[in-house]
């Protein structure tokens, strides 16, 4: 092939942890031939990219599959009977909370939707040695088991509450390491100018796995046994097989591939993704910079996990992510799910499976656009009009529900409730747009690849932390200040705008060893959109020179 072709030194040797040196990284990687660059044009996406997209994303689909089911199991009669408390004949408040005489109480119902946000928290620390360790494709194959145990736990439970909670925290320490695996696996492999939309397919999944749950639990709540919860449980083992399987179709991350001595593999597999020849110059160009990086932190040394706050601006990198995953959950997002029955029972909706239905084809619809505005607008101005628009979102429905809307019979006020519902589908609409999927595609950027598996890890838990939080708290909150719990939301809405503005770089368009260098020189993210990359050689200069940037911001 010329250029890049393997060396005879770097086929024999490696080092012990089975990585090839930095010397023998520049030979096979440096090497020049007599042949030319290939310079065909780059399809914007390939057949292989996008079956790679949806195949892997499927991580996305389990977690919101699980999501929207357990919402449902909540209001099913034989659900309820089985796990819920026994009340008195003459407690009104049962035939309100749940059905007949049986009840879920605010703690119970906390923990069993909850302890898959517990769960995910763990998956998600413990997924870095493990994708480190064995590799990006066969982590995901191995989560996806866990996954499957977890739910074979709930699923044979019969009368004991704890045993469902103890299935969904096994079930979340899988949906927790997908969560981390999807957008790095995407983010490794996927062509630069595509792979914002490949990464917010996640994202898309999430809000179709949702959609999908909501629309088989409504077909199976009447059935007077416990086919109306197994039925839809036991559908939830399609996903993970369906992903487990698939990977073994697809390569290894080439980055992982490269760190590793496999040079000709990721060489390979850039082609593919990119649609091109492996003599191509865009393949050449960015397995050169693969390299360059490579060099760059073999030459420092092993990191320890200290590093991921004192390595070159990591400190800042770290932060920022743990921030923007937190403000994920605190736009309030799963706000409007949780009061969607009281809103639509204003307009004559009674059944809650059918609001829950509405609102999660708002959410799943207007998430396809989020792939094209991704691309299309870039990372900073999409999340900034977003959080604008949420913003002010919540802030009318907050105030017409706390002000206007007859909360003890909201068939009073129908319109105000029909205002309601507007606003909370235009709050949506602007999630599903850009803050539910664009997250995932800046964290899964964010990290240098030798940090990557560590970085991703510890910043998406701070998502299932706040996620538990709200879970758990918000039934209790919202028993006290109702509406006005939308106020919290609306001001976290806008400091996550202000936080946009000040400290996220916009990172369409360039790869990820382009995307390191820019935060480790400190571009202002007002000016990112503007800054041009050095070459590999000037580049060189800049992250050699990390060790005097320290972890300061």
């Amino acid at each position: 092939m010329g250029f890049l072709r393997r060396s005879k030194q770097a086929e024999t040797s490696s080092d012990s942890d089975g990585n090839i040196g930095t010397e023998q990284h520049s030979n096979h990687v440096s090497e020049k031939g007599t042949a030319a660059y290939d310079d065909a044009p780059v399809r914007f996406l390939t057949i292989r990219s996008l079956m790679m997209g949806v195949l892997v994303s499927m991580g996305g689909f389990i977690f919101g599959y699980d999501t929207g089911q357990i919402s449902g199991f909540l209001a099913m009669h034989d659900f309820l009977r089985r796990f819920g408390e026994r009340t008195p004949s003459s407690d009104s408040s049962s035939t309100q909370i749940g059905l007949g005489h049986y009840k879920f109480s605010n703690v119970r119902s906390g923990l069993i939707v909850g302890l898959l946000s517990i769960g995910t928290l763990a998956g998600a620390l413990l997924v870095a040695p493990i994708a480190d360790r064995i590799g990006r494709k066969p982590s995901m194959t191995f989560w996806s088991i866990i996954f499957s145990v977890g739910v074979v736990i709930q699923i044979a439970a019969t009368h004991v509450w704890q045993q469902v909670a103890v299935g969904r925290l096994i079930a979340g320490a899988g949906v927790g390491a997908l969560s981390i695996m999807v957008p790095m696996y995407v983010s490794e492999t996927g062509p630069r100018q595509v792979r914002g939309a490949l990464v917010s397919t996640y994202q898309l999944f999430i809000t179709c796995g949702i959609f999908v749950a909501d629309a088989i639990n409504y077909g199976t709540e009447d059935r007077p046994n416990s086919g109306s919860w197994r039925i839809p449980m036991g559908v939830g083992f399609i996903w993970p097989l369906i992903l487990g399987i698939g990977m073994l179709a697809f390569p290894e991350s080439p980055r992982y591939a490269f760190r590793h001595g496999r040079m000709d593999e990721a060489r390979t597999t850039l082609a593919k993704f990119y649609g091109v020849s492996e003599s191509h110059r865009e393949v050449q160009r960015e397995l050169a910079e693969i390299k360059e990086k490579y060099d760059t932190e073999v030459s420092q040394g092993k990191r320890p996990w200290i590093e991921l706050l004192t390595g070159p601006r990591m400190a800042y990198r770290t932060m920022l992510g743990i921030v923007l995953q937190a403000l994920q959950q605190l736009t309030g997002a799963n706000f409007f799910f949780y009061y969607g029955t009281t809103i639509f029972e204003a307009t004559g909706i009674s059944n809650s499976f059918v609001t829950a239905m509405i609102l999660g084809g708002v959410n799943f619809g207007m998430t396809f656009f989020g792939l094209y505005i991704v691309e299309r607008f870039g990372r900073r101005r999409s999340l900034i009009v977003g959080g604008i628009g949420m913003t002010v979102n919540f802030l009318i429905f907050a105030s017409v529900g706390a002000f206007a809307l007859d909360n003890a019979v909201p068939r009073n006020t129908p319109s105000a409730g029909k205002a309601m519902i507007v606003f909370a589908c235009f709050f949506i609409a602007f999630y599903a747009t850009t803050w539910g999927p664009i997250i995932w595609c800046i964290v899964g950027e964010l990290f240098p690849s030798h940090y990557r598996a560590r970085s991703m890890a510890l910043v998406t838990s701070s998502n299932w932390t706040w996620n538990f939080l709200i879970a758990f708290f918000t039934p209790f909150i919202i028993g006290d200040i109702g509406f006005k719990y939308g106020y919290v939301f609306a001001g976290c809405n806008f400091a996550a705008v202000l936080i946009v503005y000040f400290f996220v770089c916009e990172t369409q368009g360039r790869t990820l060893e382009q995307i390191d260098t820019m935060y480790i020189a400190k571009v202002p993210p007002w000016k990112s959109t503007k800054w041009v990359a050095p070459s590999v050689e000037e580049r060189g200069s800049v992250d050699h020179g990390r060790p005097n940037d320290g972890g300061g911001v």
